[in-house]
């Protein structure tokens, strides 16, 4: 939902949309990859008039609630050790939302650092099609978390999974069911041991097929101050997954050095030691990762 909303804010205030057209650009996008109930009731939410015959939509107060759900996968994917980043920002968002006061009176003195971005009709058409494949790349990040999710929490609590049919699951009366539900059927059923959805062909094709509209629509949105969490960190999270070397050799440097909670070498691996970063006495070591 939060993606979805995403997509409907850079339409409104960074290309000048109106209701209806942003009603028909989803009506458009549920005739192909991005068929889903979430797309289509947006759709019919963004082309329903109030009795003055205006978009209601554009009369609903900007503060989201939520009954815990988001809460409850974010704490349990803390516990599981998963980067389950976008339910995270989500449910933020929603905070966030909450403090309508304190926006308001932000955006008088810090301004709303929203600016429209110039186009031709054609500029504002591909525009429109950068951020469907924008939305398209996320959600399939966002099914890669979620299944993550499950397959360590099957290993924790000796669950039998079997995520191809419990993709089929949420296609029959769940407000994510999505045509996208049956591609993950089929990565599940050629490959039963997936690690990880953006592994699969048809999702590697499909990122790549998006990857340089996602990253403009991301770039775009940061230039002229637009919020984007979701977009941004499913980015985030799809860069820092296929990265070789990430700088965490530096953090648990720095652990170790504060707090004396070791490390591994790269030159030594199942050996942790404790250096003495101060000094020259020579290192510590420790047979196994106690803190």
């Amino acid at each position: 939902m939060q993606l979805i909303c995403e997509a409907y804010h850079l339409m409104k205030d960074a290309l000048g949309m109106t209701p209806d057209e942003m009603g028909d650009a989803f009506t458009e996008w549920n005739k192909g990859e991005l068929d889903s109930y979430l797309i289509e009731i947006t759709s019919q939410i963004l082309k329903f008039k109030d009795t003055d015959g205006t978009p209601l939509v554009e009369k609903i107060r900007d503060t989201a609630g939520q009954k815990g759900t988001g809460k409850w996968t974010g704490i349990e994917a803390l516990e599981q050790g998963m980067p389950v980043t976008l339910i995270g920002e989500a449910v933020f968002a929603r905070c966030l939302s909450a403090l309508k006061g304190q926006r308001e009176h932000a955006s008088t003195l810090l301004g709303d650092g929203i600016k429209k971005i110039a186009q031709t009709p054609e500029e504002k058409k591909m525009f429109i099609e950068a951020i469907r494949q924008a939305l398209l790349a996320s959600k399939v990040v966002s099914y890669a978390q979620g299944f993550m999710l499950m397959a360590e929490a099957a290993k924790a609590y000796d669950w039998k999974l079997n995520y191809g049919e419990i993709s089929l699951m949420w296609r029959g009366g769940c407000i994510i069911r999505s045509t996208f539900l049956g591609a993950i059927k089929e990565a599940f059923d050629a490959d039963p041991d997936l690690p990880n959805l953006l592994l699969a062909p048809y999702f590697v094709e499909c990122i790549k097929k998006c990857e340089a509209s996602w990253r403009q629509v991301v770039s775009q949105a940061a230039l002229i101050g637009l919020p984007t969490p979701a977009f941004s960190t499913a980015l985030a999270f799809f860069d820092g997954y296929r990265c070789k070397r990430l700088p965490a050799n530096l953090l648990q440097a720095q652990r170790d050095y504060f707090g004396a909670h070791t490390f591994e070498r790269l030159d030594n691996p199942g050996t942790w030691e404790h250096a003495n970063w101060t000094g020259n006495t020579g290192r510590v070591t420790a047979s196994t990762y106690l803190a």
